[in-house]
């Protein structure tokens, strides 16, 4: 029987004995799939399979088993493939049958040719992924869990020492032999941090990603190129490997913007790393096969070594991307991920202890928010909220809060954000400048002459909090492309989507972003409520202050408020007849006895806030009780604004 080894450091030998004993039977393939998904069900077995969100790709195996969690960034043509070959020798006209599913490059045994007219070949179809690191993943979401998976991997093969050239051990075509590549660039440079400026708190540290990282301009230099390789990641800073993933089976299913954690068999042979016109001239191939123009050769061909393949075994579509969390958190998503352990508990067990973490978890944003409670309960509302269908085009359930009354240009922004980052899986801070409208690229487009999707800083994946700081906005001129990106940002917000500019037409893209505003008075941005900040304490020290409460959480429980956030926002809510009616009356004698402030919209914010208040005390029906303390957190907050607005005689 095979051992962890086999199916771990040498797939192939498990696919090539499932081959043989089924061929030409069809279901070999099924068969495939059906192994390692009983194989990752034993014994977190998932947690064995290195991961390339950790692992530097020199570190790991040709040919092995990975995992990759990330997001879709584009999806480029249907490729064809030998999907079975024959393979013939001269001398003793001796045939055998390969597959060559999950693999770049057709084999041949020694003293052997492919026969290309063979009525065995079996032509197939497959569709590549280009597929990044999830934008703006949090530091303590990329942490191994399992500290067993180190031992592991320093333990088997799966390991292997970095080198500046891979020979593979097997024989190959003709052409093949004639390209002498690096695999591995010798050392490329240091990573720049990105903006986060977060801080490395109880353990929450980024493994330390070695030489395979894209630096902060999303470039990357190759010996196989003259020109930088652009990764393409969406958000400047990002860094962690990019891959092609290579999916075989219902990849109708997954889209550009899903996250997914694939399972496959990883692929970086040196012949991969052909990405110049002069190289694909210089070989023997058929110019008529060689249609691309040399810069689309160059973005879907780049060098292996940078960007790895991996030809996807198993793969599935995340709710979320807390570690901390099961992958699957009901039933029917539970199917589409057997092989993943799903403790049926988990739930249960979490909601019983709920009403003390929201607790903790109200006075430790309140001590952030520099003592104010009620924006503290603003700020958990707006972290749970999410997008849970659509009415026409209307999205229901965002929640965009605009936190005003920030000091001005102040680093008080610069740590809610760092505390936000603790807190949620995804997140990131976008600083309101002139320079940053004007020159960011917001929209992604389309690059026709690499037929590539170009990305921008609003290609994030769904749940990602994005916090825009419009506190650190000066006096300026918007230019063309500063306003452009300034109206997909309020596109973003209102309507939860993002044109992609495909330069003859804009193509419409659904999203589900938590859009937090920091600014001195009322931001020009649309928003679904203001909150204006009254701080109870300011602290000579705001730096020493906000270490001093970050540092001050224990780990244990920091991980029930990571917890806590992801876990509300995938519970189910209704509202019953009976509470909609007394909602409804309620409604209508507001409107009699003030009839002039009181509107629909104001209808629909009370309505969401009691949703969000309703979730955030484990409940998924709406009870009067709620009903009536989000009207009164409501009046509090219009209160306050009015407050506000005597004060300073004008409109915040």
């Amino acid at each position: 029987m095979p051992c962890v080894a086999d199916w771990l450091n040498d797939p192939f030998s498990i696919v090539q004995g499932i081959f043989v004993q089924n061929v030409p039977n069809s279901d070999w393939e099924k068969k495939v799939t059906e192994y390692f998904k009983e194989k990752l069900k034993e014994n977190n077995a998932t947690n064995w399979v290195p991961s390339l969100n950790d692992v530097p790709v020199h570190y790991l195996k040709p040919n092995s088993l990975v995992k990759f969690r990330c997001m879709v960034q584009d999806m480029f043509d249907p490729e064809f493939y030998m999907g079975v070959y024959e393979t013939v020798d001269p001398n003793t006209n001796a045939r055998v049958l390969h597959f060559g599913k999950y693999r770049d490059v057709a084999e041949c045994g020694p003293q052997q040719e492919i026969d290309l007219n063979s009525s065995q070949t079996v032509t197939l179809e497959r569709q590549t992924f280009y597929c990044v690191p999830v934008p703006g993943e949090s530091a303590w979401s990329v942490v191994v869990l399992n500290p067993k998976f180190y031992a592991y991997i320093s333990a088997s093969q799966a390991r292997v020492s970095p080198s500046t050239s891979y020979t593979p051990s097997r024989h190959k075509r003709s052409y093949e032999e004639d390209e002498d590549m690096d695999l591995y660039p010798s050392k490329q440079k240091e990573q720049h941090m990105g903006n986060s400026g977060g801080g490395d708190i109880h353990g929450s540290v980024e493994p330390k990603r070695l030489e395979t990282e894209a630096s902060a301009g999303h470039h990357l230099f190759s010996p196989n190129c003259s020109p930088p390789l652009d990764l393409n990641f969406p958000l400047p800073g990002e860094k962690g490997p990019a891959c092609l993933v290579k999916v075989y089976e219902s990849w109708d299913s997954f889209k550009v913007n899903d996250v997914l954690e694939v399972y496959g068999i990883l692929s970086v042979d040196p012949v991969l790393s052909i990405v110049n016109n002069e190289e694909r001239e210089g070989s023997v191939l058929d110019p008529m096969e060689c249609m691309d123009t040399a810069e689309e050769q160059r973005v879907h061909s780049p060098p292996a070594s940078l960007v790895p393949r991996i030809h996807v075994i198993l793969a599935q579509k995340l709710q979320h991307i807390n570690p901390l969390l099961p992958a699957c958190l009901n039933e029917e998503e539970g199917k589409t991920c057997e092989y993943m352990n799903f403790p049926s508990l988990f739930v249960s067990n979490f909601m019983s202890e709920l009403s003390p973490v929201r607790a903790e978890l109200l006075g430790f944003l309140t001590h952030a928010l520099l003592g104010d409670s009620l924006a503290a309960e603003y700020l958990i509302l707006h972290l749970i909220s999410t997008v849970y269908a659509r009415r026409d085009v209307l999205p229901l359930g965002k929640f965009t809060v605009n936190l005003s009354g920030c000091p001005r240009n102040s680093i008080f922004t610069e740590h809610i954000y760092r505390i936000i980052q603790q807190l949620v899986p995804a997140s990131y801070r976008l600083p309101m400048t002139i320079e940053n409208m004007n020159r960011s690229r917001f929209i992604p487009h389309k690059d026709y002459t690499a037929n590539r999707l170009v990305s921008g800083v609003l290609q994030l994946a769904s749940n990602t909090s994005l916090v825009v700081d419009e506190t650190q906005l000066e006096q300026g001129q918007l230019d063309a492309t500063g306003v452009h990106n300034v109206t997909a940002l309020g596109k973003l917000i209102t309507w939860q989507k993002v044109d992609y500019d495909f330069s003859y037409h804009q193509m419409e893209f659904l999203c589900n972003i938590n859009v937090l505003i920091t600014s001195e008075g009322r931001s020009f941005l649309p928003s679904d409520c203001q909150v204006h900040l009254q701080p109870q304490i300011i602290p000579p020290n705001m730096e020493e202050y906000m270490n001093s409460l970050l540092t001050a959480v224990l780990p244990s429980v920091l991980n029930k408020f990571r917890i806590y956030l992801s876990l509300l926002r995938l519970l189910d809510y209704s509202i019953s007849d009976e509470v909609t009616k007394a909602v409804e009356e309620d409604f209508v004698e507001m409107r009699k006895n003030d009839p002039e402030s009181v509107t629909a919209d104001d209808l629909h914010r009370t309505l969401l806030v009691a949703r969000f208040l309703s979730l955030s005390a484990g409940q998924t029906t709406l009870s009067r009780e709620r009903w009536l303390r989000a009207k009164q957190l409501e009046a509090l907050r219009k209160a306050r604004l009015q407050q506000q607005r005597c004060v300073n005689g004008n409109e915040l």
